[in-house]
């Protein structure tokens, strides 16, 4: 597709993956491609304060990765010649109530580096391209719409900086909210006569607290060492390599049971988990920071899908549509997901009807939310009803759980599920019904 060839300018608001990403799709069809960011990004790899959450563990998988791939060829073996920490997702150490997994060969690629790392990597690729543009420093203060409201014109602007200047006005064909958990648009809708998107909410109460060591221990060849939360054990943990010398922990916990921040309180967390394989790989390390803590209430969905009309030349993707627990690492893939979508849509030649991609949005992120959401409800006996497909469903995957460690067909159908690369239907293939009855016999300390 020749740049150009729907529109003059689009407008992006919010740098991180999900605008990134949706910046780089919209170069091929607009002349010009402005991101709007309230922070300084090109060229930082550390924390920023508009992504507190970018500091602990973060993984693109299976599907997300085919998607970089495909929207910037051979990007992955760059990351490689790089050295950042890649592999085959069946091949890392995933723990269950304390026993690994059976490793699985599945042709699924992970990669795990620190979420600053990855994302300037991308950024860098992103902001190199003929017509792209970071405004940094600099923060959405508004919409702009027709005096009908039935379109959006462009957005208003304010500098962060504490001498600047009044608002200024950015007029766009297209504008992308991507500005994560903290999106104004539901009030913006609502000012423009627009309904606000109903909402969805799973209380989760989860905790993450990372700190990052100095190791050269291997992980016998394997990138990261997970181990799953389950209803008998619910603190988790991810133990990652970030470069060949440092590695980060980062320790979980639900519904108030928080990993402490002060330095022996954290490892005596680590200690309790059921993987003591945790606590012996980094009870030698060097720490190299702090423990950080980083709290997520609860998994939020907006339903945009539903509303029945919304303003033309106006999108919405990634955490600003839909936060995902974070312990199951599906935020980064989903965005992926969403952008390849709008690909789909640009395609057509003209301006994507956001009603229609909204709805297509909606449908993407159906799957994660009822895997996650499902998952949590384990946690949350006693606290409202459940259905009955969410109880048989959780209670089946947690024998396929029980039955991984022995079977590598359980691993490679819970592995490409997690991944997003399969739906959650190939769980029900005979070979995997097999690996799950062998268990049957057996007692499972995780079943709910």
């Amino acid at each position: 597709m020749t740049t150009g060839t729907v529109g003059d300018r689009a407008v992006v608001v919010g740098g991180s993956i999900s605008g990134t990403l949706a910046a780089r799709v919209l170069s091929d069809f607009y002349r010009e491609v402005v991101v709007v960011e309230r922070d300084e990004v090109v060229g930082v790899r550390d924390l920023r304060r508009g992504t507190p959450h970018a500091g602990h563990a973060h993984g693109l998988h299976a599907r997300g990765c085919v998607i970089l791939e495909e929207l910037f060829p051979g990007i992955l073996d760059e990351l490689r010649r790089a050295r950042f920490p890649m592999g085959d997702l069946g091949e890392q150490h995933w723990y269950f109530n304390g026993k690994r997994f059976r490793p699985a060969q599945t042709g699924l690629p992970t990669v795990t580096t620190r979420r600053p790392v990855l994302e300037d990597y991308i950024r860098s690729k992103v902001a190199a391209l003929p017509g792209v543009a970071f405004l940094e420093r600099t923060e959405l203060a508004g919409l702009e719409a027709t005096a009908c409201g039935g379109r959006v014109t462009g957005i208003r602007l304010r500098p962060t900086a504490a001498d600047a200047s009044a608002e200024i006005s950015l007029g766009a064909d297209l504008v992308v909210d991507a500005c994560g958990r903290g999106s104004r648009t539901p009030v913006w809708l609502e000012q423009l006569g627009y309904e606000r998107p109903p909402e969805d909410r799973m209380a989760i109460g989860l905790a993450y607290v990372t700190r990052l060591y100095r190791s050269r221990r291997s992980l016998d060849g394997a990138q990261f060492l997970t181990c799953l939360a389950s209803p008998a054990h619910p603190r988790g943990a991810v133990l990652g390599r970030a470069d060949d010398d440092t590695c980060y922990l980062s320790l979980t916990g639900i519904l108030g049971d928080h990993p402490p921040t002060d330095p022996d309180g954290y490892l005596r967390f680590c200690r309790s988990l059921p993987a003591p394989d945790v606590y012996e790989r980094i009870r030698d390390a060097t720490p190299l920071t702090d423990p950080t803590a980083f709290h997520v209430p609860a998994s939020v969905r907006r339903r945009y899908e539903r509303l029945p009309r919304l303003p033309e030349r106006l999108l919405v993707l990634g955490d600003a549509v839909c936060s995902l627990n974070p312990s199951y690492s599906q935020g980064m893939t989903v965005a992926a997901m969403q952008v390849r979508a709008l690909r789909t849509h640009l395609e057509h030649g003209t301006d994507p009807s956001s009603r229609a991609f909204m709805r297509d949005v909606g449908r993407i992120v159906d799957r994660p939310w009822f895997l996650s959401t499902t998952r949590d409800l384990q946690y949350t006996a006693g606290r409202g009803a459940r259905a009955l497909t969410a109880r048989l469903g959780n209670a089946y995957v947690t024998r396929l759980h029980s039955a991984a460690p022995h079977d590598p067909a359980a691993t490679d159908a819970l592995i490409r599920v997690a991944g997003l690369s399969a739906p959650p239907t190939t769980l029900l293939r005979p070979r995997v019904i097999r690996a799950a009855l062998k268990r049957q016999g057996l007692r499972d300390p995780g079943r709910p």
